[in-house]
């Protein structure tokens, strides 16, 4: 068996000689960086000026990639242990904890957290305790078992500074006297002021859109639903 003539085309050898005709230089001219070794000129070089695929606009996700969250989970086991053992304590006169509690107790350090914590339902058969807790992300199963001991979880969003304002309220100016004075008459007698009632606090931010539907969904119990609000008003 053989091929038909002509089918298959011998392929020329250079650096031969020069009456080969791709002698010396091989048809590669002199020098550049097309005679060299290795891949040569990327396909989508187009002589200096900008490429094409970094002319074209950004779609999808990539447009929201600064919106992405990186989130610490935390277990519902994790947070029973630590007030078990007595570290894990709320600061606010509510009685809500929060991530600023948490980094007390030293679950995780301040400078880990980057866009807030994501509270997650494992070890929820060692829940005994009723706990309010706000954080910004929770899972349908977390919410699940601290509202089956009587408790409630609330999703806020925090932003950069807004994040910053709640873990070191330390870092913002104080109050004046006299705003703080007019406050404490206008509290209750029994209420008292917390850390960050007596620092001058950035308003926060409302969420991007991308976390709209879910800071508005009661589901998620987000700060923004309407029943959520009357319901943590009670």
């Amino acid at each position: 068996l053989a091929d038909n003539p002509g089918a298959v085309k011998k392929k020329r050898r250079v650096g031969r000689g020069i009456g080969s005709s791709k002698g010396k230089t091989c048809g590669r001219g002199h020098k550049g960086q097309k005679a060299r070794a290795g891949k040569g000129v990327h396909p989508t070089f187009e002589g200096g000026q900008t490429k094409f695929y970094k002319r074209m606009p950004k779609i999808g996700k990539m447009k929201n990639s600064r919106f992405k969250l990186n989130l610490i989970p935390i277990n519902v086991g994790t947070v029973q242990n630590y007030i078990t053992m007595g570290r894990l304590r709320p600061e606010r006169s509510d009685g809500v904890i929060t991530m600023k509690d948490m980094v007390n107790a030293g679950m995780f350090p301040n400078s880990a957290v980057k866009s807030g914590v994501k509270l997650l339902g494992d070890g929820k058969e060692w829940l005994r305790d009723k706990l309010h807790i706000e954080v910004p992300w929770a899972s349908a199963t977390a919410i699940e078992a601290i509202e089956s001991k009587g408790g409630f979880v609330t999703t806020v969003h925090y932003n950069r500074l807004a994040l910053r304002a709640h873990l070191k309220p330390h870092k913002f100016p104080l109050k004046p006297e006299a705003m703080l004075a007019r406050e404490k008459e206008d509290a209750a007698e029994e209420a008292t002021l917390d850390l960050h009632d007596m620092h001058l606090l950035p308003k926060r931010a409302r969420p991007p859109t991308k976390y709209m539907p879910y800071y508005t969904d009661y589901a998620k119990r987000g700060y923004l639903n309407p029943k959520v609000q009357l319901e943590r008003k009670k």
